[in-house]
């Protein structure tokens, strides 16, 4: 294993450990907060994949006429792993992002995608990205994690891009959220079986395959620049600490609920 690597993974343990750790995973015990929960975490769910492409648009080209652009092992490491995020199957065996497979799990669960679809509907019209968070009610744990993404994009500096993806973005799922996951799916496969599947292909693809291939592809662009490395190991650290405090914004809420019922 990569020293730096090794480094980075040392730096980040207790953070990852806070994430693994939080209180919320004992809170969620129902199907409404279930819904609560995706309703938050749907957000990270898409900006993941405009990370994900901003690596893809900085390491290959994707303009014409076509060049060869950077290392053609980073190429091939990005590529891949777009193909298995943005054109995966769902439980149909039907081709769809990850993204989308998470907003049908949502469908099914009867979770609101109204504040998402709209999102993403008024970027798709035209507006930036940071003035469509500003003027929706999304919780302030939301809107940071995604305006951090957004402002590591603009940057646009490829081996931060990388760390984040790489380190930041784990969805480090303990074995007591998916167990509550299969026991409300063997009680309501109606309502569960399909965020069963995504948490299932989640961890089976971006767990083992994906996360190889990142760190390879960080280990790349960093290569033996130590400036790098340290930028790397920051951007990591304010990742999960991001993502901590977005399981508080979703345990904030099921507790909000559990008082006024």
């Amino acid at each position: 294993m990569n020293a730096h690597i090794d480094k980075i993974n040392q730096s980040i343990g207790p953070q990852k450990d806070l994430i693994v750790k939080h209180s919320l995973y004992a809170q969620i015990q129902n199907l409404e907060h279930v819904r609560i929960f995706m309703q938050h975490h749907v957000y990270a769910v898409w900006d993941f994949m405009s990370l994900l492409k901003s690596l893809q648009k900085n390491l290959t080209c994707t303009t014409t006429p076509w060049l060869p652009k950077g290392s053609a092992e980073t190429r091939f490491l990005i590529n891949e792993i777009v193909v298995g995020e943005e054109s995966d199957v769902d439980m149909n065996g039907i081709r769809k992002s990850h993204f989308e497979i998470y907003l049908d799990a949502m469908d099914q669960a009867g979770a609101d995608t109204n504040e998402i679809r709209g999102l993403t509907e008024e970027i798709r019209n035209g507006k930036p990205v940071e003035t469509a968070l500003e003027e929706m009610n999304l919780p302030a744990s939301v809107k940071e994690f995604v305006q951090f993404t957004f402002r590591q994009i603009a940057e646009n500096k490829p081996h931060v891009l990388s760390a984040i993806f790489t380190f930041g973005r784990e969805d480090l799922i303990p074995d007591m959220f998916m167990a509550l996951v299969n026991d409300l799916n063997q009680r309501f496969p109606e309502k569960i079986a399909a965020f069963k599947y995504y948490l299932d292909r989640h961890i089976e693809v971006d767990g083992n395959h994906h996360s190889h291939l990142a760190l390879q592809m960080t280990a790349e662009l960093c290569g033996n620049d130590e400036n790098k490395w340290a930028e790397a190991e920051k951007a990591s650290m304010e990742a999960l600490r991001l993502r901590n405090n977005l399981w508080s914004g979703v345990l904030e809420e099921i507790m909000q609920v559990a008082v006024v019922l």
